[in-house]
């Protein structure tokens, strides 16, 4: 898992995303994914910062690099999320979820809320 020097900036974030779309990229393709990218060398930069953060890896090919996210989505996201419940909800699910349905309950279509539904419904018959 990343270590301590986990949280991102605004375009580390935007590269991090082109690279879990794509899978893998050189710098040049991500440069090419940003919006209002920067300029080459600085799409380098970050990537070998993302890299010392532990969020990328590299593999050689040919004479250019190719950069993969080192951890797999569902793990970042997983860490992500632990870290937003601390940061805005005092590590409550509840409010994070209270929070969420007051935003965007008026957007949800039935499907979504049958889902909500069964997910509670599966978490209260897993916590028995």
């Amino acid at each position: 898992m990343p270590g301590s020097d986990s949280k991102l900036s605004r375009r580390e974030r935007q590269i991090m995303d082109i690279l879990y779309r794509s899978g893998r990229a050189t710098a040049s393709e991500v440069q090419e994914a940003m919006p209002d990218a920067p300029g080459y060398s600085a799409v380098r930069a970050t990537l070998r910062i993302l890299e010392a953060k532990g969020h990328v890896r590299h593999e050689g090919d040919s004479l250019r690099y190719v950069y993969l996210p080192a951890v797999p989505r569902e793990k970042a996201t997983r860490s992500a999320l632990r870290h937003l419940l601390d940061t805005f909800f005092d590590g409550s699910a509840e409010k994070a979820v209270v929070a969420l349905l007051d935003e965007s309950s008026a957007s949800l279509s039935p499907a979504e809320l049958d889902r909500i539904a069964e997910l509670i419904e599966q978490a209260r018959k897993d916590g028995k």
